[in-house]
């Protein structure tokens, strides 16, 4: 600093800069208040995912008259409407007829250890303690539950999956809902800047109606006014290239992503100019279990997580197993990339017919997967080997192995959980599917308190703030174990509209 430069001279022209019209730091891109407002509502919800929905549900049945559910794209239902289909809860009325013994406090445990311990405990434990009456909720809202299944990372069966195979099973019953309850959903409609008043609460936001994606001028400006408060629960930012790789400078334009096209992270980053804190932005999950021979989400997940530990991952270079396949995302899928190509994972015909066919993916889509060439069928692991150009006698010595760990209930290689009703593969018929991730879910985000208000760099909470969802960060920690996201997703979205609505009790 110059030496002329004392600190009340410093004070001084900070001062005079205030005087002059510049605003503090932490507000120096919020929206000034409009002289009249365009619109007013009690509630105003951003985003029609899982969070969203939920939310505007919630805040409904908790007495907020006035909601407002708002979306950019020309379609509601988000990245959540092509997600997996399936929620964690952990000690339901479907584990117990399945002999599934589960407690919240496994839950609990289950998220910190996949986390590595950077999960922030008040998240974990509201998502682990609400996930069974979430459950029930959902049911009541029209949710069909056909499964419990498994997915790595978790130490017993929980994912409540749903007649419909994706997440459309948990948005058309919400979106029917919201129609019932009267609740707008106005799509096309953008948040460009969050509206804050002089001492930084929020008072509504500043939208363009009739926006067209990907055109960034399009639309007109409007001032909407929200009594009650605002939610962002606009998702993440997985398809925004620039800035994942802020945080992680390896994925680049070469990863996809499975997410929708609208994950692009802007409702974030305009929290961010009103000084919401963020936390854990570095930590951006891939996707073990999706194909090279498809693009985005695709099919490949609906195969690939009821195979492990059933089936066997491989490199083909080697004809060896090289991962646990039982592993939980991120252990899967460093392993894939570490290799550098993609991977294969097999599952005999008789396995695949008793866990994937007609139980995690309906035949209509296990066949489309067969047809599309995604999932492909081998008579013998003789031809397997031959057309992915993997050594025979090795592959066979790596299957053989396996098939004794099925037998003896142990893996002593890689401590890949094994499975009473798995059966040996042995030479087939089989079914295989190639590996490479894909950017799947960005951890990091805002944050916020186990309410779902957002804090300030200074971890207060910014009045009139909400967030829910993959746009908010710490509930997971390094790794978010599968499904678990879904019910992150509706627990903070109904807890928000809950705190919104002055309700103190939990849900």
């Amino acid at each position: 600093m110059n030496s002329s430069m004392t600190r009340r001279n410093f004070l001084g022209s900070m001062t005079a800069a205030a005087a002059a019209g510049l605003a503090a730091p932490g507000l120096a891109m919020a929206a000034k208040a409009p002289e009249k407002w365009d619109k007013t509502v009690d509630f105003l919800i951003v985003g029609t995912g899982f969070a969203g929905l939920a939310a505007a549900i919630q805040g409904h049945e908790d007495g907020i008259k006035n909601i407002l559910v708002i979306d950019k794209m020309p379609t509601a239902g988000g990245n959540s409407i092509i997600n997996g289909g399936a929620v964690a809860a952990a000690g339901t009325d479907m584990q117990k007829a399945a002999g599934i013994k589960d407690n919240p406090d496994l839950l609990y445990a289950d998220i910190l250890k996949a986390g590595g311990g950077l999960a922030h405990p008040e998240l974990a434990r509201h998502i682990a303690d609400s996930s069974v009456e979430n459950y029930h909720w959902l049911k009541k809202q029209g949710v069909k539950f056909k499964a419990v299944t498994f997915h790595g990372g978790h130490s017993v069966p929980r994912s409540h999956a749903v007649m419909e195979n994706s997440g459309a099973g948990f948005i058309r019953p919400m979106l029917a809902k919201c129609k019932e309850y009267g609740i707008p959903v106005q799509l096309r409609t953008i948040l460009d800047e969050i509206v804050v008043d002089d001492k930084g609460a929020v008072l509504g936001i500043k939208a363009r109606q009739n926006y067209r994606f990907g055109r960034d001028n399009s639309g007109k400006t409007v001032y909407i006014r929200a009594l009650k408060g605002v939610l962002l629960a606009a998702g993440g930012f997985s398809r925004n290239v620039p800035m994942r790789m802020e945080h992680d400078p390896r994925l680049n334009e070469k990863f996809g992503s499975t997410n929708h096209p609208g994950a692009t992270g802007e409702v974030l980053q305009a929290a961010q100019m009103i000084g919401a804190n963020t936390v854990q932005m570095d930590w951006i999950q891939l996707g073990p279990w999706t194909s090279p021979d498809e693009e985005g989400f695709g099919l490949a997940p609906l195969f690939v997580e009821p195979a492990v530990g059933y089936g066997l991952m491989v490199d083909p270079a080697t004809g060896k197993r090289f991962i646990q396949e039982t592993g939980n995302r991120k252990v899967r899928a460093d392993a894939i990339v570490a290799i550098e190509h993609p991977t294969i994972i097999y599952i005999s015909e008789k396995n695949a017919m008793n866990k994937i066919y007609g139980k995690n993916m309906t035949p209509e889509l296990f066949n489309r997967a067969v047809e599309n060439g995604v999932v492909r069928k081998f008579e013998n692991l003789k031809a397997l080997a031959d057309y992915y150009k993997i050594d025979y006698k090795t592959l066979k010595e790596t299957n053989d192995k396996f098939d004794g760990y099925i037998k003896a209930q142990k893996d002593p290689e890689f401590n890949c959980m094994m499975f009473k009703d798995a059966v040996p593969n042995g030479d087939g018929p089989f079914y295989a599917c190639r590996l490479w991730p894909r950017v799947h879910h960005t951890m990091g985000g805002l944050s916020i308190t186990d309410k779902a208000q957002v804090k300030d760099a200074h971890l207060k909470v910014i009045p009139g703030l909400y967030a829910a969802g993959e746009i908010t960060g710490g509930v997971h920690g390094m790794v978010r174990l599968g499904t678990v996201a879904v019910a992150d997703c509706i627990i903070f979205g109904r807890t928000a509209a809950h705190t919104a609505a002055g309700k103190t009790s939990k849900l």
